[in-house]
């Protein structure tokens, strides 16, 4: 899972505890990133070459003026540091990660795209179908809705009483609380599914 650092918008207040925990690796990397040494770190901010130090180990908790000095030498954030990143990641889903769905259909294989948690709700699915294959359904609950996009070759779509023919690229909405069919037309193809419940 990769996660991604949440910007000024999606900060939330911490405790000072968590300031003082966070601050030595923060510092730190604050110094390294810019190439500083400790001795120049002191001359910059005015505070002694030992308790920057001090400071970067953990062993010693900084005053106000200390931390102010320090950030305005290291051009770190000094409001930031009173504040850490929301949750908030990029949550990825791996190839090999992403569950398929057996027994469904004929000739097709189906990828989960989506989060489990969106189940029922919004659905993605990538399916693969053989020559001949075909996903024939039964009605969804009442007011969902499908998105078919063509990836590869070409797909016959029914829906209820009306059918088309969809090529490269090609996307169909139609009702899924009625019987409906996705199935390869000429060879092997892949479609982007999504389902919209309601």
């Amino acid at each position: 899972m990769c996660h991604a650092l949440g910007d000024a918008s999606v900060m939330q207040d911490i405790s000072a505890d968590q300031v003082l925990r966070r601050l030595p690796a923060l510092l730190k990397e604050a110094r390294q990133r810019q190439g500083l040494s400790l001795d120049a770190v002191a001359r910059l901010s005015g505070v002694s070459r030992s308790m920057v130090s001090q400071i970067e180990r953990g062993e010693s908790s900084p005053t106000v003026a200390t931390l102010w000095n320090l950030t305005r030498a290291l051009q770190v954030d000094f409001a930031g540091l009173l504040q850490a990143p929301e949750a908030s990641s990029i949550d990825v889903i791996t190839a090999a990660q992403a569950p398929r769905i057996a027994g469904h259909g004929k000739g097709c294989q189906i990828t989960i795209l989506s989060q489990p948690e969106q189940v029922g709700r919004l659905e993605v699915y990538d399916i693969r179908l053989d020559a001949g294959g075909a996903l024939d359904s039964s009605p969804h609950g009442a007011g969902t809705r499908e998105q078919v996009t063509v990836l590869e070759g070409r797909v016959h779509i029914s829906a209820g009483g009306s059918s088309c023919a969809l090529g490269l690229n090609d996307t169909a909405h139609y009702r899924a609380d009625q019987p409906h069919c996705i199935a390869a037309s000429d060879g092997p193809a892949r479609v982007f599914l999504i389902v919209e419940t309601q």
